[in-house]
């Protein structure tokens, strides 16, 4: 054999080497975690004076302007017995009463239990939970485009999602099954949820009565006594910025508070239009809304989980239109995080929002940006950690596969800088010497596997070799992959009575009223 052969053989072996070792590559940064553990200081970008001024105009907003609970007199009556003052539907609080009732009860931390107990969450501390994209009505791939979601299309995010070590949770709405009448989708989400993943899930948002279905069916899986004692669902209640809660958000968050299931009470803002356009006035209003919420939420039951949740993002000042990954919305993030922390209750928010219409430059930059904000913000659930387009309008399938590869970034980064024995490496240097290199060193032999973040979606091959494997961009990258997901998804398993006891349940629930088209 000549030395050209012998060379030429060896790059086919090489090939054959390269692919067993990527896959071990990935095996080794593919074990799952039910959540981040950060071992990083958050970014405060607010000095104690900033907070204090942020927390005197909040108070200031709830004293003299006041926030409307509407169509509901017993929340009314609630707020009046605590000893506030209320007015028609307009409620005023003295400075610090709010914030009096969320101390006395709400918990700085709990577990959101998964029917796996190995995903079973911890919110709160130095906890970060990453969850898919939430409430899109269109989805969007690269061989059908943009279209309405269905049922299918909904049971496919969740598997591709739930085959994603990088996301904790399962979510909630990953689209919206337009296929199936609108006030009746919600038992089959929440259905498809517990049957193909074991992760951590949402319950319906929107309405006592779906709230109230939603705890049934957790009681269904988990056992009502499980339910009656540990948060099984998690919930968002958006405020009707500015300074207004309707009857069909604290509907919801009124059964959850009374079941023991947690609900991030979160205004939802875009500043320039439902706030300020500034970020100082944007705050003060979110944070006055936010403590209106979560002190009903331990009037309704003392103790029971919530979280300080913040969506604050910008508009473009030409169109009107949302904008995402600013450096105002950074500054909102990050502020709000502190609020959060001295409030004394969890934070919600949110992380890889983008207004492109496909999963190109813009959505990666846009959904990065906001995505790490939140991180440094020291956000214990981030909601849309991936898949998010168009301004939460689409799902993108390979946006959520490329999102991936980016909440694994942040989580490895989250991790801090090892300063162990072995990652001062000092052997390593000692062995290698002035003047060679580190490829061929036991330390490097000993730890490769594990010494960097290795994406799954990314290419770092050569020019050469990135043609010879087709010329594929990441979103081309990211729609081989999803469809290899699917094809290697194996169902979690569910005990097959629960499994017809939630279908009985849907049945039932389901004849009680006719369909209807919209909600």
């Amino acid at each position: 054999m000549t030395s050209r052969q012998s060379r030429g053989g060896s790059r086919g072996r090489t090939g054959g080497g390269r692919q067993a070792r990527r896959a071990s590559r990935l095996q080794a940064s593919s074990v799952r975690a039910p959540y981040i553990q950060r071992k990083i200081s958050t970014f405060d970008i607010l000095s104690e004076e900033g907070l204090e001024l942020i927390e005197h105009n909040a108070d200031l907003i709830l004293k003299d302007i006041g926030v409307e609970f509407r169509d509901d007199p017993e929340i009314l009556e609630l707020f009046r017995n605590a000893g506030a003052d209320v007015s028609g539907e307009l409620v005023r609080f003295e400075p610090g009463h709010c914030r009096s009732i969320i101390a006395t009860s709400a918990p700085a931390q709990f577990k959101q239990h998964a029917r796996n107990s190995e995903n079973t969450i911890i919110l709160g501390g130095s906890n970060t939970v990453l969850a898919p994209g939430w409430g899109p009505p269109f989805i969007h791939d690269l061989d059908e485009g943009r279209r309405y979601g269905t049922i299918e299309d909904f049971r496919k995010l969740i598997k591709i999602c739930h085959m994603l070590p990088e996301y904790h949770h399962s979510g909630g709405v990953i689209c919206e099954p337009v296929d199936l009448p609108a006030n009746k989708r919600h038992l089959d989400m929440l259905a498809s949820h517990f049957r193909y993943s074991d992760r951590a899930v949402f319950g319906a948002l929107i309405g006592a009565e779906r709230a109230q279905d939603s705890v049934n069916m957790a009681k269904i899986v988990f056992g009502e006594d499980f339910v009656a004692n540990n948060a099984c669902l998690y919930a968002v209640s958006n405020s009707n910025a500015p300074l207004v809660w309707d009857s069909a958000m604290t509907g919801a968050l009124k059964v959850y508070a009374r079941n023991n299931q947690a609900v991030a009470v979160t205004p939802w803002t875009l500043a320039g239009a439902m706030s300020p356009c500034t970020a100082a006035g944007t705050l003060a209003q979110v944070l006055a809304e936010a403590q209106a919420g979560l002190a009903l939420a331990q009037l309704v039951s003392p103790g029971a989980p919530c979280l300080f949740g913040s969506f604050a993002s910008t508009i473009s000042m030409q169109s009107g239109a949302p904008t995402f990954g600013s450096p105002e919305s950074a500054h909102l993030v990050l502020a709000a995080g502190q609020l959060a922390r001295r409030l004394g209750v969890p934070f919600h928010t949110v992380g890889a929002l983008t207004s492109s219409k496909v999963p190109d430059g813009q959505a990666m930059e846009e959904g990065t940006w906001g995505l790490m904000m939140s991180v440094m913000a020291g956000a214990n659930f981030i909601n849309h950690a991936g898949g998010w387009l168009e301004g939460g309008l689409v799902h993108g399938f390979e946006k959520a596969v490329m999102d991936a590869d980016i909440c694994g970034k942040v989580a490895a980064f989250a991790q801090g800088l090892d300063l162990s024995e072995k990652a001062q490496a000092l052997d390593a240097i000692q062995e290698v010497g002035p003047g060679s290199h580190f490829l061929g060193s036991s330390h490097t032999h000993a730890n490769f596997q594990t010494a960097f973040f290795y994406p799954q979606n990314a290419d770092a091959n050569s020019y050469e070799q990135w043609v010879s494997d087709g010329s594929k961009d990441a979103a081309a990258r990211a729609n081989k992959r999803w469809k290899k997901l699917l094809q290697d998804y194996q169902q979690p398993q569910l005990d097959p009575a629960i499994d017809e006891a939630l279908e009985d349940y849907i049945t039932r629930r389901k004849s009680e009223a006719p369909d209807l088209s919209y909600a």
